[in-house]
């Protein structure tokens, strides 16, 4: 499904128009179509039909508490990465039985917290996690169920900064190292190995480095069950890719068809899961903006928008690609090639360049696959307050996020009274 279409001439977020959006709650903002996480999320969920899984939503690529609720409902399970992500999913009305937790740097404090809650599993990534683990859950007198994270050292072709699976990466565990660490964890009075995992990168566009993962995988499976260390759990990751320009990723029935292949051929019954995040979150949201100044320069041609960089930072830190699109399909102006671009004092601060658009100034545009990793990487930087989110179901709007005031942003900061000094004194 296509949430964000064309009626009338204007484009619209399922049955609202993005023109009463920008009207009524203000730009720039992100608007989400609560049906396209739902049929994205459920296309995963059958592409592997009566195999025993669990799609787990990757929690970073998205973390508002509507959208964490909206895939509660649904039955997903979640992949967190720090214990802020963990009382989200619980705020949202999430099972703790249904969260693992990922990272390399788990504290203290992030470690009882999962404890407290008894998640699912921890995914270890080195051995000091494992004995800090095993420490802090023998002073709780409490079992933490663990997998540990193998890097199997695959190219999965894609950025260098959303590469996850070869050895110079800081995730995850060689395979000779993670061999010993599970014969370690063997032996530890407060741990129960519970399976295996791994993930090797993102927006990765062709199976093969999948199947790849897989494979070695499996190959610890078997050198385990030869040493009667039973891991009954394959977390295969996620990081399958979207088309954000002229990209040709699987699609999801056609991913799980090729890793169901593999398992089979391996004669592997033991449940599995899977962690999409930009695949279930990117083509269900926008960030709507409006043009503030066209501005004409000596060798290019500028759109200048009231959305910037610290809205929306891929294009600058992933050289990413983000289709861009007027909400006003016949606006009746020329056609001329724009760079997009934020009010930052930043040379970075773009979300297009080279773009063909017949625009005005007080036009909105729609940067569309804006739903992964958007709002969620927000900053406050110039001081400028971080904008409204909103979800769109059918006919109805609901601001899920509320435009953020100055006061807000400075509540937590203090001027010292040593610094502080009467007016005109």
């Amino acid at each position: 499904m296509n949430a964000f279409q064309y009626k009338d001439g204007h484009l619209h977020a399922e049955d609202v128009p993005l023109e009463k959006i920008a009207n009524d709650i203000g730009t720039p903002c992100y608007v989400y179509s609560q049906t396209g996480f739902e049929q994205c999320w459920k296309e995963f969920d059958k592409a592997f039909g009566n195999r025993a899984h669990t799609v787990r939503y990757s929690v970073k690529a998205n973390s508002n508490l509507a959208i964490l609720a909206v895939l509660v409902k649904l039955g997903a399970g979640f992949g967190v990465i720090s214990g802020g992500e963990i009382r989200r999913v619980i705020d949202a009305g999430g099972n703790p039985n249904e969260i693992v937790f990922s990272g390399v740097g788990k504290s203290e404090d992030e470690i009882r917290l999962a404890l407290n809650y008894d998640i699912l599993c921890f995914n270890i990534e080195s051995e000091a996690e494992l004995f800090r683990i095993q420490e802090i859950a023998s002073r709780s007198g409490k079992t933490a169920r663990v997998s540990v994270r193998v890097n199997p050292n695959i190219d999965a072709m894609t950025h260098p900064h959303i590469t996850t699976g070869l050895h110079q990466n800081k995730f995850g565990l060689p395979v000779e190292d993670a061999v010993r660490l599970y014969e370690r964890a063997s032996s530890m009075k407060n741990i129960r190995i519970h399976g295996i995992a791994t993930h090797i990168g993102s927006q990765i566009t062709s199976i093969e480095p999948f199947l790849d993962a897989v494979e070695r995988e499996l190959d610890i499976v078997d050198l385990m069950a030869e040493q009667n260390i039973d891991l009954h759990h394959l977390d295969l990751g996620g990081g399958l890719g979207i088309q954000y320009r002229d990209e040709s990723p699987p699609a999801p029935a056609e991913y799980a068809k090729a890793i169901c292949e593999v398992l089979d051929r391996r004669r592997i019954t033991k449940p599995i899961s899977i962690d999409p995040g930009r695949a279930i979150a990117a083509n269900s949201g926008i960030l709507l903006t409006r043009i503030e100044y066209i501005k004409t320069g000596a060798a290019k041609n500028f759109a200048v928008t009231d959305a910037a960089m610290n809205d929306l930072i891929r294009p600058v830190l992933y050289d990413a690609w983000m289709d861009i699109r007027s909400v006003q399909e016949y606006s009746g102006h020329s056609v001329k090639t724009y760079d997009v671009v934020g009010p930052v004092c930043e040379t970075g601060d773009f979300f297009g360049k080279e773009r063909k658009l017949a625009i005005a100034p007080g036009d909105l545009l729609a940067v569309h696959s804006a739903g992964a990793y958007g709002a969620v990487m927000g900053s406050n930087y110039n001081s400028r307050v971080r904008p409204p989110e909103v979800l769109v179901k059918g006919n109805t709007c609901n601001v899920i996020r509320k435009l953020e005031t100055y006061e807000q942003m400075v509540a937590n900061e203090s001027i010292p009274s040593h610094l502080q000094s009467s007016q005109g004194s």
